[in-house]
């Protein structure tokens, strides 16, 4: 199972989108406080989080809380940064990464990334973009890892599968 660690996450609606990343892929949200909205069960579900109780979400006083107690993270770590040297496509995820997101806006502290230098991976993108929103660099993250350990527990195909043979696109 892919672990999404979300670090100081501060816009609710991001939180949301990545919840539901997480519901769809059997992901299991990580969240490090202080966090900038609620996650109480009545908070939730005002929020019409009719998905939530699909997602595993643990919460944690703060990144030393998390590696107490689940030093495997320490292991198989993947830090998302603007400021990494390399491309996430260079990452070797495996079905049990621990992947990590900072808060939109500040990213993940200096001294985590220093501790993990090796592995922090960054989205291409343009120079003159700062970065991109929160929910979408976990989406491509996560469907990367997924990619790379072969969807494991996933449907693959969808109702119109019966339709269309395999391997075969209509031009």
């Amino acid at each position: 199972m892919l672990h999404i660690v979300l670090v100081e996450p501060e816009i609710p609606q991001n939180c949301g989108n990545i919840a539901r990343t997480c519901a769809a892929t059997g992901s299991q949200l990580h969240l490090i406080h202080p966090l900038g909205f609620d996650t109480s069960e009545r908070a939730v579900k005002r929020a019409g989080l009719d998905y939530w109780h699909l997602v595993s979400v643990q919460e944690y006083k703060n990144l030393e809380d998390l590696f107490r107690r689940h030093p495997e993270a320490a292991q198989n770590a993947w830090l998302t940064t603007t400021k990494a040297p390399r491309s996430y496509a260079e990452a070797a995820f495996t079905a049990e990464s621990w992947l990590f997101f900072g808060k939109e806006t500040a990213g993940l502290p200096l001294a985590f990334r220093e501790r993990f230098r090796e592995r922090c991976i960054r989205l291409p993108m343009v120079s003159e973009a700062r970065s991109l929103n929160l929910s979408n660099t976990v989406a491509v993250c996560v469907y990367e890892a997924l990619r790379q350990t072969g969807f494991p527990g996933l449907l693959g195909t969808g109702e119109m599968a019966e339709t269309v043979q395999p391997g075969k696109f209509p031009l």
